[in-house]
Order: C-alpha cells, then structure tokens, then sequence
C-alpha cells in the first residue's frame, strides 16, 4: 500500500503557504507594539514587536528586502528577505532568500536557504524543541 500524495508518515497533511496576502505592513510605515495576523502578512516597513500568527490555522509572514523586525516571530511559514532581530518559530516552512539577516535562535520544521541568506544564532531544527547537538574531535590512539 502506498501513501496518498501529500500526506506525511504519521498520516497529517501539511499545511501550505498562504498564496494571497490578506495584509500589508507598507514601506515607509513603523510600528511599535506587537502584531498578532490571520492569514497572510507581507511587511514592506518597519515593525518594533512580535509578529505572531493565529494558532492552529495555516499562516505566512513574508519579509521584504526593504523591511525590518525587531522581536519575536511565531508563525506557520516564513519567508524573509529583510533583517530580523529576535527569535524566530516557523512551525511548517522557512525560506531565507539571498539578502535576508537574522539574529536570533531560529526554529523550524522546513528551511530552504539561498546563497547571500545569513544567520546569526543557532539553527534548531523541530518547534520548540531546545536540543544542542556537541560536536566532539576525534580523537586518534597512536601505536607504538
């Protein structure tokens, strides 16, 4: 038996990306205080706050070159291609493109990283998850 098209081994289907953008946050535009979206949100300005999405429903932040963040992010799919300062939670999908900055501890499920993309923090792979993975130098035992 096969499994059906776009259905995981555990038998949920993922959530796709929001293809329309229900708001915009315009270029030339600040805002200081946290957001909370449904839907699609592109940002174009400036955002001093948390950017998060309405739990348990499909949503997609998407960032432009022009744009920046400074707080948390809590969201379904990202795509960046501005500057963000804080944490980032992408629960389904992370797309960082070529001129994207992030610093902070990113999480995520999914990531697609371009040449130029950069991030300064850690990768953790999994929502919320906090595990650190060490890495240890071989060591070699010499024969005499």
């Amino acid at each position: 038996m096969g499994k059906a098209k776009g259905v995981s081994m555990f038998g949920k289907k993922p959530n796709k990306p929001q293809n329309r953008i229900d708001s915009l946050i315009g270029a030339g535009t600040r805002i200081e205080g946290n957001i909370s979206f449904a839907g699609g949100l592109r940002v174009d300005g400036e955002i001093q706050g948390n950017v998060t999405a309405v739990a348990d429903q499909p949503s997609t932040l998407v960032v432009s070159e022009r744009a920046r963040i400074d707080g948390e992010i809590r969201v379904s799919h990202l795509v960046a291609n501005g500057t963000i300062h804080g944490p980032v939670y992408a629960t389904e999908s992370l797309e960082l493109q070529s001129n994207s900055r992030l610093t902070g501890d990113v999480h995520y499920t999914g990531l697609e990283m371009h040449l130029g993309a950069i991030v300064e923090g850690r990768l953790v792979h999994g929502p919320g998850e906090t595990r650190t993975v060490e890495l240890k130098l071989a060591t070699s035992k010499s024969v005499n």
